[in-house]
């Protein structure tokens, strides 16, 4: 087990909330607040006490949940210019959030004393004393934010050092350092949290913003110098360019560093973590995501692929089940034999034993990629291409014909589209006609209307995702389409491929791999039950 505790400091529903496009319901934040302390999060910062409602509701929802290791913690300001700290409503609001914690944010660069706050370094320096002093007669567990320290520092040590001496003296628990424009390199982080570490007696805590992409790095620099607690957010949500990433920070400390960091055994549910805090903001995961990303452990060339094969340290710089990912062997013109027998060994298809399967594979394949096809992100496809060229595959069903109609009555009047197909299925013929909002969704609407009889087990089946990439742009309207749908039955997911200048006839290709991969799957689910 590792030995020294680091302690992590979660801000997604707080900081992180202020990054653009992400959003948290009241009921979200309990879900991710309770999600946050199963995996083993030290501190939850809840939100801005008394600047909105719903931040206040949570503060007092959440006491209703049994939480078994996080400390919830309300997040404000020092009092402002000129108030008395018992009347001021910010201050006011941090006690009737009611949390074992606070902390409050102050200024510890002397240009914004003069030029936001505008006012003296004395009052500065009062504000922050009184505050902390007050929070602790009350209780609480202090944490001050010193607000743009970094920067504070490089124009005036003095007067930086001034402002962290006069938190701990106030008698606060952790002094942060915020690097709050995320613009310092990692040589300033490490030697200003050093000084820092050896000057001030009480806990120092690294919190970093990523405008120049460095928030992770400087983060653990700033433990190598000598911080004891990180601060951050799942995924990198926040303001600008995001807060330092949890999802890289926590396991780069546990597995390269040697600090403990999170429960024992929870650090292998990192990638879930990720992904459940994605589905709650309903934000596309990052696919190339370190740690977590669904790209972070895949091998594309065939002499990696054979690396790893051979031995994964080769091309892996940790096992990825240690974070809950997986290996991912990915197929293209780039694969060579050993890419293709393992990609049909994970996709659990073909006997693949002799040399001649996987060069008819591995050609077959070639020579799609050069018409446009693309397998990366189409496993279904493929699994369906190595059954073609086995002579393993077996259609469900043969289409007679299908016809796609597209009308618009009028300028003002909205485009409808309808679908009619025919299908054959143990020789019977079956016909249709489905409407949509597209001619791709009219005519997947009519094919599995026109299944379902055979196969009701198809209307589970549903697209979640529908992406259309033009190949040669300079043949304009006529250009060939490459068509890469995502489909789903609720449990799994999987992508299918089609190409052609008609792109109906692309989306078709790839509608049938997906109506397919799921017959084959509901067949082997069947065989193996």
């Amino acid at each position: 087990m590792n030995s020294e505790k680091i302690t992590v400091y979660d801000t997604t529903l707080r900081d992180g909330a202020q990054g653009e496009d992400v959003s948290f319901s009241g009921v979200g934040k309990i879900k991710l607040a309770k999600r946050l302390d199963l995996f083993g999060i030290d501190y939850i910062e809840g939100g801005y006490a008394g600047s909105n409602q719903k931040d206040m509701r949570f503060f007092e929802d959440i006491k209703k949940e049994n939480l078994s290791h996080s400390v919830i913690v309300a997040f404000g300001s020092t009092r402002r210019v000129g108030a008395k700290v018992g009347s001021d409503p910010m201050v006011a609001n941090l006690i009737k959030a009611d949390t074992s914690a606070v902390a409050i944010t102050g200024k510890a660069w002397d240009l914004h004393v003069s030029d936001v706050l505008r006012t003296t370094i004395k009052e500065n320096l009062a504000m922050i004393s009184e505050t902390v002093s007050y929070l602790k007669d009350h209780g609480k567990e202090v944490l001050f934010d010193a607000e743009h320290f970094f920067d504070g520092y490089k124009a005036n040590a003095d007067f930086a050092m001034s402002v962290a001496q006069c938190a701990v003296d106030a008698g606060a628990d952790t002094v942060v350092l915020c690097d709050t424009n995320g613009g310092c390199l990692t040589n300033e982080i490490y030697d200003i949290t050093k000084a820092v570490v050896s000057s001030v007696k009480t806990r120092v805590a690294i919190h970093i913003h990523n405008d120049m992409g460095l928030a992770i790095a400087n983060t653990l620099e700033a433990v190598r110098a000598g911080a004891v607690q990180v601060q951050g957010t799942i995924n990198g949500y926040g303001e600008r360019c995001g807060n330092a990433n949890l999802c890289a920070i926590i396991p780069t400390l546990e597995l390269k560093m040697g600090k403990r960091c999170v429960k024992d055994g929870e650090l292998s549910k990192m990638r879930e973590l990720s992904l459940f805090a994605d589905e709650l903001v309903n934000l596309t995961h990052d696919k190339k995501a370190p740690y977590v990303g669904q790209s972070a452990f895949s091998h594309k060339g065939g002499s990696h692929v054979d690396g790893v094969k051979k031995n994964p340290r080769t091309f892996e710089h940790v096992e990825p089940g240690l974070v809950g990912n997986k290996r991912r062997n990915l197929v293209s013109e780039l694969a060579g034999g050993s890419s293709v027998l393992l990609k049909a060994v994970e996709l659990g298809v073909g006997r693949m034993d002799s040399a001649n399967d996987t060069r008819e594979i591995l050609s077959a394949l070639k020579e799609l990629e050069s018409q446009g096809y693309a397998f990366e992100a189409a496993d279904a496809s493929f699994k369906i291409l190595i059954q073609k060229v086995l002579k393993e595959h077996k259609p469900f069903f043969e289409l007679e014909g299908f016809r796609v109609t597209v009308e618009k009555r009028g300028q003002n009047e909205p485009c409808t589209s309808d679908a009619i197909i025919k299908v054959r299925v143990n020789n019977q013929i079956e016909q249709t006609s489905a409407d949509g909002d597209g001619p791709v969704n009219a005519l997947d609407s009519a094919l599995r209307k026109a299944l379902m009889r055979f196969y009701p087990e198809i209307a589970k089946v549903f697209l979640t995702d529908f992406r259309v990439r033009i190949l040669d742009p300079e043949e304009a309207t006529a250009a060939k389409t490459r068509v890469l749908i995502e489909s789903s039955d609720g449990e799994d997911s999987w992508g299918t491929v089609g190409v052609s200048e008609n792109i109906i006839e692309a989306s078709w290709e790839a509608l049938v791999d997906s109506v397919e991969y799921k017959l084959f799957k509901s067949e082997e689910n069947e065989k193996n039950a």
